[in-house]
């Protein structure tokens, strides 16, 4: 892949794992982070683990004022494509702060794809989410499932969804996937690079990794009354080295595509694990105790969903290959020799 992609958001989470298998397989990046949710540190981490040009641009792509200047430096940088995640993510905090969440999620993609028609560079890769679902479809769901998101974050994606598939049917040239992924977890087997969430943890292993390492008390389980085989809630865990695969390997069938196009492609493990299940594997792999106390169910969770994956595979040939207990040993790996993240 010698292709030049923007990656937003790619001193993140997600991101940054995306960015070391791009630049693996060749590629040059342009990332463009406001360091909102993330830290510089990962951008010289990325540079460690991986060779290549990467250009990196601090700014804010929902601001108004930085819009001048993220078009000149796409323009400049002449990509062939973006890798889309920059974005609010927290479930719990999109119920309290719609407003904001539906501004800065749709702002940055419209800026996003501005810049991109400006530099001629007509193909986008989506970090969607399997929240655009919500609760009304049989597991495993696939790509036909109904979209009925239950929470303002996922609404804010599947609105994403729809205002680029609108762009591909307007302009024939525009190649958009919208990768709809479960729930990434792991971290670089390195050690080097991982999820350092600000603050108190939204998702479910960083919190666990916290709880492991010291840094906090006891893990809160929230419902243990779901029609789930052990009352916890049900996810599709996905180790983010297998995602930032699929990233790339859907850039790879979008450079194939000679006409536009616009799809929706499930990026999951295809197989659900309660929480009380998470926290076994974990305490494995950690050889640590996981104190937890049950609270009541948060808003805007739903029981159990996981992935029907058969379509990534169809499409990019691409399936998950690792295991939650290798998801386990790699954010331990990382949450141990980083105990307070990139601050450490």
């Amino acid at each position: 892949m010698s292709q030049r992609i923007v990656v937003t958001g790619g001193a993140g989470y997600i991101g940054s794992h995306v960015a070391v298998e791009l630049l693996s397989q060749g590629a040059s990046l342009l990332i463009i982070d406001n360091f909102a949710n993330s830290h510089p540190e990962a951008v010289s981490r990325i540079q460690e683990l991986a060779n290549g040009e990467v250009v990196l641009l601090e700014r804010d792509l929902a601001d108004a004022a930085h819009k001048g200047d993220i078009k000149k430096a796409v323009a400049t940088f002449k990509p062939d494509g973006a890798v889309h995640l920059a974005g609010l993510k927290a479930v719990g905090e999109s119920v309290e702060e719609p407003i904001r969440y539906y501004r800065v999620n749709l702002e940055a993609t419209i800026t996003l794809v501005e810049a991109l028609e400006n530099a001629h560079a007509k193909t986008i890769v989506f970090s969607s989410s399997a929240t655009v679902y919500g609760e009304e479809n049989p597991n495993p769901v696939d790509e036909d499932g109904k979209t009925a998101p239950a929470n303002p974050y996922g609404r804010t994606k599947f609105f994403i969804e729809e205002m680029l598939k609108d762009l591909a049917i307007a302009d024939k040239s525009w190649r958009i996937a919208n990768l709809r992924y479960f729930n990434p977890v792991g971290a670089h087997p390195s050690g080097r690079i991982g999820e350092d969430p600000n603050g108190v943890p939204n998702n479910l292993f960083p919190f666990i990794a916290q709880v492991a390492v010291g840094k906090r008390d006891t893990l809160k389980v929230f419902g243990n009354d779901y029609q789930t085989r052990d009352g916890t809630g049900v996810r599709d865990y996905i180790h983010v080295c297998d995602l930032a695969r699929g990233h790339a390997a859907a850039l790879g069938y979008l450079s194939k595509q000679t006409s536009g196009c616009a799809i929706d492609v499930n990026l999951g493990a295809g197989v659900g694990y309660s929480v009380l299940e998470a926290v076994a594997a974990f305490k494995r792999a950690s050889n640590r105790e996981i104190p937890f106390e049950f609270a009541p169910r948060r808003d805007g969770d739903i029981a159990e969903i996981f992935a029907n994956p058969s379509l990534s595979k169809e499409l990019f040939g691409w399936q998950a290959q690792k295991t939650l207990d290798d998801m386990c040993a790699d954010h331990w790996r990382w949450q141990s020799k980083n105990p307070d993240g990139y601050n450490s």
